[in-house]
């Protein structure tokens, strides 16, 4: 199980929104989109950013900032007075993965300064400053790659607060049950047999699991299925019947019961509102 690429799967920037903008002196920019996420990153100098609560955190150079909130934020200088490059990348998530990802993190989260993510920050620099054919195209992917480089860092640092299930996953007992829910989510799971993974009893097992995860077992399995489950009824020519087998129920009764207890909307209607959202914004590109 990889659990940061888990979280990251179904999203994917389409059409992102791209700025970069060389700043010298005191400065302050306002940001009021109201994307659903958005990543700072400093490619020289340094910045300050504020959410809309919460005291402002500083950027260095090489250093991000993922902010997971419609609310407006600023970018500052800070007082070194140095030249700052930056570059703003904004998502637009409309999956059910995509929305997973943002209720598991904070509003405002930041890598100070980091090495790991400057390689990148420069091709995007690059790119963006270009006008070559296929650019949308490679910069919407080197997004993707920038926030999966600063989300893979962010939850190395000590004081980083990811969702409890990551933490659990380094249990002795909790761990091999998370990773095989997430590795075979369309196995016939009971408690018993998530149990077995941790060489407990189910008893203990359940009371373990519930303590680190912050719910009992088999709500997170179906928490999981769920989540699977919207992402591929988003894929072309899915069925209610095979997108049922793919997450562990036998008939598509079952599966249309469960998703519309956990998600308030049968799979057929779901799949009918992306269908609508997708015309939807066909048409404004149309439009456009």
């Amino acid at each position: 199980m990889d659990a940061l690429g888990d979280l990251l799967r179904g999203v994917r920037a389409d059409g992102a929104l791209f700025n970069r903008a060389v700043l010298t002196g005191p400065w302050e920019t306002s940001h009021t989109e109201g994307a659903a996420l958005t990543l700072v990153s400093v490619v020289h100098g340094t910045a300050r950013v504020t959410a809309a609560s919460g005291e402002p955190r500083v950027l260095r150079e090489g250093g991000a900032a993922v902010v997971c909130t419609t609310d407006p934020f600023t970018l500052a200088s800070t007082d070194d007075g140095r030249e700052s490059e930056l570059i703003t990348g904004a998502y637009q998530l409309d999956g059910a993965v995509g929305r997973r990802l943002i209720s598991m993190l904070p509003p405002l989260l930041v890598v100070p300064s980091g090495e790991d993510c400057l390689p990148i920050l420069e091709l995007i620099a690059a790119e963006v400053a270009a006008d070559r054919p296929g650019r949308q195209y490679v910069m919407d992917r080197m997004l993707d790659w920038m926030l999966a480089c600063t989300l893979r860092e962010w939850f190395d640092l000590p004081d980083a607060c990811p969702p409890s299930w990551y933490r659990a996953l380094g249990d002795e007992v909790v761990g091999p049950a998370l990773h095989a829910m997430h590795d075979e989510p369309s196995r016939p799971w009971t408690v018993a047999s998530l149990a077995a993974r941790g060489q407990v009893s189910r008893a203990a097992f359940a009371r373990q699991f519930a303590e680190l995860v912050g719910r009992p077992p088999m709500a997170y399995l179906t928490e999981w299925r769920m989540t699977l489950a919207a992402e591929l009824l988003a894929e072309p020519g899915a069925t209610v019947a095979s997108v049922a087998g793919q997450v562990g129920y036998a008939d598509g009764f079952g599966f249309s019961d469960a998703f519309k207890r956990t998600r308030g909307i049968a799979p057929s209607g779901y799949r009918a509102s992306l269908a609508a959202g997708r015309a939807g914004s066909g048409s404004l590109r149309a439009a456009g």
